[in-house]
């Protein structure tokens, strides 16, 4: 990756994601092949909340400025959701299933 791209790259992140940890359940159906969450993780990452409701968008965005916890909620199927959340002082970003918050 050349200098100009790793710049381009980095913009594209808005926070600091501390360490990336997968709770058991997504750990488990990414083994079984069932879940790549990696495609949210990034949408997480550039502040794509997901699929929130609106006041929970407001409340990321302005935790973006203020350091509050991020946190949100994609649809994979029907049958499966994932939550991210990264912590107020982005030691850690975790995946985990909605049963497991």
């Amino acid at each position: 990756m050349t200098s100009n791209q790793h710049d381009k790259h980095r913009r594209k992140r808005l926070f600091e994601i501390g360490a990336l940890e997968f709770s058991e359940g997504v750990e488990r159906l990414m083994n079984e092949g069932r879940l790549d969450p990696m495609r949210f993780f990034e949408r997480h990452m550039r502040g794509d909340w997901g699929n929130v409701a609106d006041y929970q968008w407001q409340q990321n965005n302005a935790a973006l400025e203020s350091g509050e916890r991020l946190d949100s909620f994609y649809v994979v199927t029907r049958d499966l959701s994932i939550r991210i959340f990264t912590e107020a002082d982005r030691s850690a970003t975790r995946i985990v299933l909605p049963s497991e918050y």
